[in-house]
């Protein structure tokens, strides 16, 4: 299976080598985008529409903006992303928290909405920490929107999740990427008396 590496904004690759061991048995691919100072969202996720054009469907794990490029990659080319990951990643840049510093970028960008979201037919893992740059609220509201979708809040860390808790994130992933889900089970009703 090919994975796809969406690194964060003032990053490179390496920013996920803490998953590196647990991905060994895909082909993983993890292209470095360069103009991250100039280009907005959408300029890189075209570039990955076009990477994955070359290399064939493949699923998509993106962290910070490396989430915002997977998610529009898939609204772009849904044919072309297997299964979606989005780590630390808004659908719509009201969705960081106010507190956190942004970029003029960051302030107009992404903005799909919840009907975009509901279009994509992608089995998709949202993960988010449980004091995230990412707000709690955002990230539901994308889970309820996406019609395949699971959410993942990983307790005790931030934006830096998959660094602060390598072994819990890499084994959602591998289970995300490896698994189909488990069916729904009803819930259990108590006999009335």
């Amino acid at each position: 299976m090919t994975l796809v590496l969406l690194h964060p904004g003032g990053a490179d690759p390496s920013a996920f080598s803490p998953q590196l061991d647990a991905l060994t048995g895909f082909d993983v691919h993890a292209p470095h985008r360069v103009d991250q100072a100039t280009q907005d969202h959408t300029e890189m996720a075209q570039e990955t529409v076009a990477f994955l054009e070359k290399t064939g469907p493949a699923h998509l794990l993106g962290c910070s903006d490396g989430a915002t490029v997977a998610l529009l990659t898939a609204v772009l080319r849904p044919d072309l992303v297997q299964r979606l990951v989005v780590v630390c990643g808004v659908f719509h840049h009201d969705g960081w928290d106010p507190a956190t510093e942004l970029t003029p970028m960051h302030r107009r960008s992404p903005a799909l909405t919840e009907k975009d979201l509901g279009k994509l037919p992608n089995r998709t893992l949202i993960m988010i920490g449980d004091d995230d740059e990412v707000t709690l609220e955002h990230a539901t509201a994308m889970y309820r929107a996406l019609p395949n979708a699971e959410l993942a809040v990983v307790p005790g860390t931030s934006h830096g999740l998959l660094h602060e808790k390598p072994a819990l994130c890499n084994a959602i992933i591998v289970d995300f990427l490896t698994n189909d889900p488990v069916p729904t089970i009803a819930p259990i009703r108590r006999a009335s008396a």
